[in-house]
């Protein structure tokens, strides 16, 4: 099967703004499915690009930018996977992630996950996964949990990581279908495939998340604005005790994102950051 068309959005500007720039892409709808950055080392600028499934608004982005953005159609080639063989591995808490190319390099005394880069969200790289990454293994210090939902699951990673922490069926959701398949496979690779289940869902609106609810701890690494929309439909599906991490949010969106999760009675215990992005840690009292 060929992959989908993708087009690309290229930004010239000083590297001092790529950073912010590439948050911006992010966060901007349609999502992108990776974000790059490609820059010489003695040259004063640099190009964030920005690999999309569907045509982003070029206009809307210069003007958010505030830089001139360049959309163009790719040719049928599978850039995403092919922008990202080779990215180094991946350490965070307990968590080694690599690709094929770092096969025989895996160290001792680590859990070791494979993803391969695709057309999913989730090989570790990204500040918010390590971010989620991390918070998982602290978590798996002083607690176990029984019932885990991976809600925007992308490859699957953060679910797979859970099933290896505590040998326990997750169910973990995503409302794009080529990312549960990525997670199906990912679950597979890595031998979870009898603990991960794999769901597509519309944030909690499934019967097989119904089922299984309510849950002991919900990870969600989306975006700013799906989190405060679906933050009543989380909290119900909490049980008494549990533990939400919440990340895919900037700095400046984190007392935002808090103030819908406060009203469904969750309390904050911890705040991440890595660069500009955020991981939130609350809990439901017990």
């Amino acid at each position: 099967m060929s992959a989908p068309p993708l087009w690309k959005a290229s930004i010239v500007l000083r590297k001092d703004l790529t950073a912010d720039v590439s948050a911006l892409l992010e966060l901007t709808p349609p999502r992108p499915q990776a974000v790059l950055i490609a820059e010489e080392p003695f040259a004063p600028d640099a190009t964030v690009e920005a690999l999309y499934s569907e045509m982003p608004d070029g206009d809307l982005l210069s003007r958010l930018a505030g830089h001139p953005v360049h959309v163009a159609l790719l040719p049928d080639t599978d850039w995403i996977r092919l922008s990202q063989q080779g990215l180094p591995p991946v350490r965070a808490g307990r968590f080694f992630v690599y690709g094929a190319h770092d096969e025989g390099e895996v160290p001792g005394g680590v859990i070791p996950i494979r993803i391969e880069a695709g057309l999913a969200f989730g090989t570790g790289h990204h500040e918010t996964t390590a971010l989620c990454l991390s918070v998982l293994s602290d978590l798996a210090k002083r607690r176990r949990f029984a019932r885990v939902l991976d809600l925007g699951c992308g490859t699957g990673l953060l679910a797979i990581g859970a099933a290896k922490l505590w040998r326990t069926p997750v169910i973990a959701s995503d409302i794009d279908p080529v990312a549960v398949e990525v997670t199906r496979q990912n679950a597979r690779a890595n031998g979870e495939a009898n603990l991960v289940q794999a769901v597509v869902a519309d944030g909690l609106a499934s019967p097989a998340l119904a089922r299984a609810a309510p849950y002991d701890l919900i990870l969600a690494n989306i975006l700013a604005e799906p989190l405060t929309r679906l933050a009543p439909e989380i909290a119900r599906s909490l049980a008494r005790g549990s533990v939400l991490v919440l990340s895919g949010l900037l700095h400046w969106q984190e007392n935002l994102v808090l103030s819908f999760y406060r009203t469904q009675r969750l309390n904050l215990r911890e705040i991440r950051r890595d660069g500009p992005w955020s991981a939130l840690v609350l809990e439901r009292p017990g």
